[in-house]
């Protein structure tokens, strides 16, 4: 199946059928990366910039590796050692990037909307990173890939998010995503850190961690975003660690064959405790792994087997 986006900025805008698409080629792309030479020749010859906004370690390295195992050029821009500093504005710094002739930005911005920004605007193609708390589309094709290739489908599955859903982006995109595809998904957190008309999103709402966690295929847990709280939204995280987080008390009430997921950072003992991100029932790793596999999927798709 052809793929004839130039960018990817939302799942929202995605087709159930371009999700299959998109994880079909991750699958191809992922025995890549257990090679003796992880690089095959692909994209030589293309450049990607990485324009990161953002702290990150995951997105951002795992970005990066995909476009050189695929044997592109990258090129990485953090705001501290960019023209940000000197009063620059994005849409000024996106087209002199493009002076430069890349064949893909992915960028990761404070502000929501910025990756959108770019694109009515650029050539280039552009790949949403992370925006404010709109979107984190490639997690949630991480997500999607790792829970499927774990239970080999996606539909009627039972997913428990649980945690600061208010300000993650992540929690927004695996909502769709995962509903798009089938799945039935319950969120859960404090009522300070869940939005208003969540169900308007296809999720269902429960109160307690226990009743969301219950018979749960999939449990994803989400740490407090205090970078994008103003102010305190709980009395403290020793009170939040003990009614919202997952212990393997609450993890043994879900299915038998529970995945315990997580996007990372982790903050050990508040969200989640040590004893169930380390346990066997976690994949939180095979999501770093898979995640390389999905992005490769995206750069191929986007700029090495775009339709014309």
């Amino acid at each position: 199946m052809a793929f004839f986006r130039k960018d990817l900025l939302d799942i929202e805008s995605l087709s159930s059928e371009e999700v299959e698409n998109i994880l079909d080629t991750a699958a191809g792309m992922k025995e890549i990366s257990f090679r003796p030479i992880k690089k095959v020749p692909t994209l030589r010859g293309k450049t990607v910039i990485l324009l990161f906004h953002e702290p990150s370690t995951r997105t951002k390295m795992s970005f990066d590796v995909a476009a050189k195992r695929l044997s592109a050029d990258t090129h990485s821009i953090a705001k501290a050692s960019s023209s940000f500093t000197k009063g620059e504005t994005l849409v000024d710094t996106a087209r002199n990037l493009e002076a430069m002739r890349p064949d893909a930005i992915v960028i990761r911005h404070s502000s929501s909307g910025a990756p959108y920004l770019l694109a009515g605007r650029l050539s280039a193609s552009i790949i949403n990173a992370g925006d404010g708390t709109h979107a984190h589309p490639t997690q949630a094709l991480l997500d999607m890939f790792t829970v499927r290739e774990k239970k080999g489908k996606l539909a009627g599955l039972s997913i428990a998010i649980i945690g600061d859903i208010t300000h993650s982006r992540v929690a927004r995109s695996d909502i769709c995503g995962f509903t798009k595809m089938g799945a039935t998904v319950t969120v859960c957190g404090p009522g300070t850190m869940i939005p208003p008309g969540v169900e308007a999103l296809g999720a269902k709402r429960v109160r307690r961690v226990e009743e969301a966690v219950q018979g749960a295929d999939v449990v994803m847990m989400l740490r407090i975003q205090k970078e994008r709280q103003k102010g305190s939204l709980i009395p403290s995280e020793r009170e939040y660690a003990r009614v919202y987080g997952l212990n393997p008390e609450r993890a043994a009430l879900a299915a038998p064959d529970v995945l315990i997921m997580h996007p990372g950072p982790i903050n050990r003992g508040v969200e989640i405790s040590p004893e169930v991100a380390d346990g066997p029932y976690s994949i939180i790793l095979d999501q770093v792994t898979n995640g390389v596999a999905v992005r490769m999927a995206l750069l191929y798709l986007l700029v090495g087997g775009r339709g014309e």
